[in-house]
């Protein structure tokens, strides 16, 4: 009868009958029997504990607090790098911004400073629109700003200077650096002169007094007005005086009214021309031209209706 064969061994205990194998333990033996230790030495175990251990500390030397820190701070250097890199674009875009608003200030702010300053002060003082006016005069009365820079041109003391000339109805400013400062005036426009005990005053639109003489002066027709400058009468008038064609305003001698309505003219030929109100005065001026054309003798003229002229 023949013997069963054995039962299959499992891997771990084939694992565990190796080392009992003689073809395994051999070769160990040689290497211990060959190997020369000094005498009076321990050899270690070898279960391969010493091997561990000191495979363990090569791999993972200790740590100290300086290696955290340069770790750290190596982290930090990084970071920020890439913060840069990631935000390049924007920064060149604020820097042109703030390179440019920079700029822009200091062109400001420099101009301001220079126009402060002596480099733009007035070192001459033009008079134009001056007709009646002597300009020099008008010159001479603004000396006080020459030195004075352009910016700091001071208005009122200009207005007091001008006040001194009544002809002036109007003034205007002008800054023309870097050393010349132009006064444009805007004379008052005369109707006419009123008598008194003074004598013969020169008078604007506006019942301005411009000037007295003890003569009348030549070429302002006499405006006899009796309920004064400030009445409506007068403001009629002086309308109708400054809306005549400049023709029919050289003959002007005489300018009465009463009310606003019963305006009359008379002219240096004699003729008495009964205006009327202010109203549609150019087209008056027209009609009596055309009477005056059509009757050269007429010592009466009444245009008092625009439409139509009454000639006597």
């Amino acid at each position: 009868m023949r013997r069963p064969p054995p039962p299959p061994t499992s891997p771990e205990s084939q694992g565990e009958q190796e080392p009992a194998s003689p073809s395994v333990l051999r070769p160990a033996r040689r290497e211990s029997l060959g190997a020369k230790k000094p005498s009076g030495s321990i050899s270690p175990p070898d279960d391969g504990t010493e091997a561990l251990v000191g495979a363990t500390d090569t791999e993972t030397p200790p740590t100290s607090t300086r290696d955290v820190w340069r770790a750290a701070r190596a982290r930090r250097k990084a970071l920020r790098a890439e913060i840069r890199r990631f935000t390049q674009r924007s920064r060149r875009r604020r820097i042109i911004w703030w390179s440019a608003i920079g700029a822009v200030v200091l062109l400001v702010g420099g101009s301001v400073a220079a126009a402060y300053s002596p480099l733009f002060a007035v070192e001459k003082i033009t008079v134009a629109g001056a007709s009646t006016l002597d300009p020099a005069a008008v010159e001479a009365a603004l000396s006080g700003q020459i030195g004075t820079p352009l910016a700091l041109v001071d208005s009122s003391e200009v207005k007091a200077a001008l006040l001194a000339f009544p002809l002036i109805e109007t003034y205007a400013l002008e800054a023309r650096p870097p050393h010349d400062l132009t006064v444009r005036i805007v004379e008052r426009t005369p109707i006419g002169v009123i008598r008194s005990d003074a004598g013969y005053t020169l008078v604007d639109a506006a019942g301005v007094a411009l000037s007295t003489t003890s003569d009348q002066p030549a070429g302002q027709p006499l405006i006899d007005i009796a309920t004064g400058t400030d009445s409506s009468a007068f403001q009629s008038a002086g309308l109708v005086v400054r809306s005549l064609p400049a023709d029919l305003r050289a003959q002007l001698t005489g300018v009465s009214a009463s009310t606003a309505d019963d305006v009359t003219l008379t002219l240096s030929s004699g003729l008495t021309v009964v205006w009327g109100s202010a109203e549609k005065s150019a087209l008056k001026a027209l009609v009596l031209e055309k009477a005056l054309t059509a009757k050269p003798d007429a010592s009466t003229v009444d245009v008092s209706s625009a439409e139509t002229a009454v000639v006597g």
